[in-house]
């Protein structure tokens, strides 16, 4: 059983979904070991949602999730030192193939701040990797999040909200659009030098800017190096964050604020240029505080969230009838795999009573072409049986009625496959086998 938690910037109060953040994503395996049920989990941490993925032993039959996902929160308000109460009402619950769907619009940008945003799909693909090398996935994991991934893909390639190089950064960047003359003459400030500051240096040089500046809170300067940018180093971050026009925040750093208001006024003192600071962190990197200083604009996720537009209408029904057909199918396979087990059981039970038969032909002696076509005939019948009792069980399964095919199979043919035997030495090749000529019930004497 698939069993998701989710929280979202947009029905989870910042300030608990910062303290979910913290946690990360790197607690799959902690997770894991919070119920004997589970049996894997996915957990995908950005910088607006915390989700946490998990595979559940499917018996006894009709078990309830429920005590699974009590330990699993319990476990999480341990870990982001939230009540129990808290992230009760703070996440979402959804299980079965909702399950599916839920990840599958989350990959392909719609669940985001930004509809249609890129670093999504690259950020579902390194949770499944991060539970991969930490041992925490399961097979039902590894397909889910893989047909998410191709639903991504698919939902680019198919509507308009892969055209743009959406993200939640260059939205932020258009929002602050209004509030500066001009990016070319800019003095801009990035904190930050993980995956995300890539992102953000691609959307201010795509508006125009070019006098920009980074600061590494652990102090590498190889991604300023590369990217060409003027390092700043903690001496003189203060001087530098206090002349920017623009400050934008990317850091995961999350011992301090990258701006606390007390150090920033000190070092604005005097000044009276406006200043733009983009919080594009979780937890946030931003002191709440700098709000009340004179001159300052902070520009935050809730900010960004409240002031994110609406999208094409068409474009996002598109894409999600792409998704919603995405789940469909990855039901149906999850159901006709299901039935595989009793499969295997039906084929190995034919191809047993087959290689019994065959023997038993070959031990007639006879014609050697007649031998071969007799072994011939007998091999295509049991491959048109089974393929006609596979398809119908496949069918079935896909139909939602694959456990009533199991149970035909597993009354029809038994899971211990009969022994293969040749025909005895001194029983005629053409006499009835004792065992097959003996009666099986009541009868007349």
């Amino acid at each position: 059983m698939l069993v998701c938690l989710s929280a979202h910037q947009r029905t989870t109060p910042l300030e608990a979904l910062e303290r979910l953040s913290v946690v990360g994503d790197g607690v799959a395996t902690d997770l894991t070991a919070a119920h004997e049920t589970i049996r894997g989990a996915v957990v995908l941490a950005t910088c607006n949602r915390f989700e946490a993925y998990f595979d559940l032993v499917d018996e006894p039959d009709e078990a309830s999730p429920v005590p699974a996902m009590d330990a699993v929160m319990e476990r999480l308000a341990d870990l982001s030192a939230l009540p129990f109460r808290d992230v009760r009402e703070t996440v979402d619950f959804a299980h079965g193939n909702r399950v599916a769907q839920h990840l599958f619009a989350v990959a392909s940008g719609l669940d985001s701040v930004a509809v249609g945003e890129d670093e999504i799909a690259g950020q579902v693909r390194r949770a499944l990797d991060a539970a991969r090398e930490a041992g925490a996935t399961t097979a039902p994991l590894e397909h889910l999040f893989q047909r998410a991934t191709e639903t991504s893909r698919a939902v680019k390639n198919s509507t308009r909200l892969g055209e743009s190089g959406r993200s939640l950064v260059r939205l932020a960047v258009e929002l602050a659009g209004s509030r500066i003359e001009s990016w070319d003459s800019a003095r801009v400030l990035l904190v930050g030098t993980g995956r995300y500051a890539a992102a953000s240096l691609a959307a201010l040089r795509a508006v125009g800017a070019v006098d920009i500046r980074v600061h590494s809170r652990s102090g590498r300067d190889r991604f300023a190096r590369r990217e060409h940018l003027t390092p700043v180093t903690a001496a003189d971050f203060a001087a530098e964050a206090a002349h920017a026009d623009v400050i934008v925040t990317c850091t995961t750093t999350t011992d301090s604020y990258a701006l606390d208001t007390e150090h920033h006024s000190a070092a604005r003192a005097g000044l009276t240029t406006p200043q733009l600071v983009i919080d594009l962190g979780m937890p946030r990197n931003v002191d709440p505080g700098l709000r009340s200083l004179p001159g300052i604009d902070v520009l935050d996720l809730d900010t960004i969230r409240v002031h994110a537009p609406i999208d094409e209408f068409q474009a996002i029904g598109q894409a999600r009838m792409i998704v919603q057909t995405a789940a469909q199918r990855h039901a149906m396979a999850r159901r006709v795999h299901e039935v595989a087990p009793a499969v295997v059981d039906m084929r190995a039970h034919v191809h047993s009573v087959l290689e019994q038969e065959i023997a038993r032909t070959r031990a007639r002696g006879g014609d050697a072409d007649t031998v071969a076509a007799t072994e011939a005939a007998l091999r295509h019948f049991s491959g048109a049986l089974l393929h006609t009792l596979i398809a119908q069980g496949h069918g079935l399964a896909a139909a939602g009625s694959g456990e009533a095919w199991v149970d035909a199979v597993r009354t029809v043919f038994p899971r211990t496959a009969p022994s293969v035997e040749a025909t005895p030495a001194g029983v005629a090749a053409d006499e009835p086998d004792a065992a097959a000529s003996a009666p099986t019930g009541p009868g007349p004497a």
